[in-house]
């Protein structure tokens, strides 16, 4: 296949799962031709079935409208083993906290989120903006106009969805109905505020 190293490169190199437009787009820029966008899927098919050995930590899948290469889930423990020690400033609770309502509320404003949870969300919020999981999408028509919040395309990227509708529903989180206690407690927020460090 003519252009199998030049896709495996280019998905290789993409931050976002890269499309089957943007793909082809690159490589008619390259050779200056036309490309069979047939031969393009056959390519990245066989780069799919390349990856589905079991010899590779990696595969190519077909994520958020576009192709990206991920660490397999039976390699997550040794990724989070590294991670664990790599990564210094981690996401706290209160900000993880925010990240679920803004996912499941969207598009949500920050006085919205500080109703639900009752505390000042300024330091969660720009966090989160900073991390790039969330995007301020518009503003809503109540009085003063606040910012509105969702989800990124990081966002979903990051927690390997294929859109938010794939995110989990409650009933996904119901206890069984012969254990109606949680075997752990759940934590409750007892901070005045965001401002704690990671």
């Amino acid at each position: 296949m003519e252009y199998f190293p030049h896709i495996e490169a280019l998905v290789f190199s993409s931050t976002h799962p890269i499309s089957l437009g943007e793909i082809k787009y690159a490589l008619e820029e390259v050779f200056e031709k036309a490309i069979d966008i047939n031969a393009v899927e056959q390519t990245l098919e066989a780069l799919i079935q390349k990856y589905n050995d079991p010899q590779h930590g990696i595969e190519l899948v077909f994520i958020n409208k576009g192709y990206h290469f991920l660490s397999k889930s039976k390699y997550h423990p040794v990724i989070s083993s590294h991670l664990r020690h790599t990564t210094h400033r981690k996401l706290s609770k209160v900000t993880l906290e925010t990240l679920a309502i803004i996912a499941y509320k969207q598009p949500v404003t920050k006085p919205a989120l500080e109703r639900i949870r009752g505390v000042n969300c300024d330091y969660a919020i720009n966090k989160l903006l900073d991390k790039e999981l969330i995007n301020i999408i518009g503003r809503s028509e109540a009085p003063g106009r606040p910012l509105m919040y969702g989800t990124s395309e990081k966002f979903i990227n990051y927690f390997g969805l294929g859109s938010i509708e794939e995110l989990p529903t409650l009933k996904d989180f119901e206890l069984p109905k012969n254990n109606l206690e949680p075997q752990e407690p759940i934590p409750s927020v007892t901070s005045q505020n965001d401002q704690e460090h990671e």
